[in-house]
């Protein structure tokens, strides 16, 4: 059984006890249970259900692991031929790891 989510302007397909990262979520806490009831899908074998946006009665359940990760650093570099222009930034984008614990629809 899998589904599909939003969260953060993002999609993602889930599975139950898979572990996954979103965009960083406001108010998470580790060990703290989240509902998602933006779920896009919902398949258990042959069934598929899919919204119209939304799938009515459906939500995910998960578990937040690590509350406020941070990415692997992003390089920015910016250069312009024979002008001496040269700009080095980088960028980390923070994240909230999931473990999904159920999946009910």
């Amino acid at each position: 059984m899998y589904a599909v989510i939003a969260s953060g302007g993002k999609q993602y397909r889930v599975q139950q006890g898979e572990t996954l990262r979103v965009e960083k979520l406001d108010g998470a806490e580790q060990g703290k249970t989240l509902e998602f009831t933006d779920v896009l899908l919902v398949a258990d074998g042959e069934n598929v259900t899919v919204g119209a946006p939304l799938v009515k009665g459906a939500k995910v359940t998960a578990e937040v692991v690590e509350a406020e990760g941070k990415g692997e650093k992003l390089r920015i570099f910016k250069y312009r031929r024979r002008k001496g222009y040269r700009r080095h930034t980088g960028h980390r984008q923070p994240y909230t790891a999931l473990k999904i614990t159920e999946i009910s629809a």
